[in-house]
């Protein structure tokens, strides 16, 4: 009687759980609830495709969880070196300039691989690789491929991502 309950409530939850789909084709990252479309945003993945591999700098495809979340008390344009809140920097949505770091800005939602031998394993493991969604001081490349590895997103499109999420959401990443 116990197992059935649990059984029950497990599936409640997966089924209304949000996901995060996200689309390499259309450079799209899709916030679903209960499955239905809450929300769509533009994003930029690797401009080195898609790939598993340590040093690849390939965003790997797959599905996901949302393993950790950062910065949750951090001011807009906040810049994390080594997932530590550091400066605020600039933000460039109009101005076509293009910056030498990858800098990893306002938050950061890391992924891990929960497909063993596509996303997860020695070699390619998601979660090794520090595969975030997190914002961008180059919001003007939004939409096309333009990253290191990682779903880039505009600094106010991730935040408002991150205070929807619970923390465990699951994400699909797809060509």
């Amino acid at each position: 009687m116990k197992n059935r309950f649990l059984l029950i409530i497990l599936l409640m939850t997966s089924l209304h759980a949000k996901q995060i789909e996200i689309s390499i084709k259309d450079q799209k990252l899709y916030l679903i609830d209960a499955g239905t479309l809450i929300k769509e945003y533009d994003i930029s993945s690797s401009k080195y495709g898609e790939g598993s591999e340590n040093g690849s700098f390939k965003t790997p495809l797959g599905k996901h969880k949302v393993k950790k979340m950062i910065g949750g008390e951090e001011p807009y344009g906040m810049r994390f070196i080594g997932r530590v809140p550091s400066n605020i920097y600039p933000i460039y949505k109009e101005e076509k300039i293009f910056v030498s770091d990858d800098v990893v800005q306002s938050r950061i939602i890391w992924l891990t691989g929960l497909e063993e031998g596509i996303n997860k394993g020695p070699g390619i493991d998601s979660y090794k690789r520090y595969i975030y969604i997190h914002g961008t001081p180059e919001e003007w490349l939004l939409g096309e491929k333009a990253s290191k590895g990682c779903i880039r997103m505009s600094n106010s499109d991730v935040i408002e991502l991150y205070n929807q999420l619970e923390g465990t959401e699951i994400v699909q990443i797809y060509k």
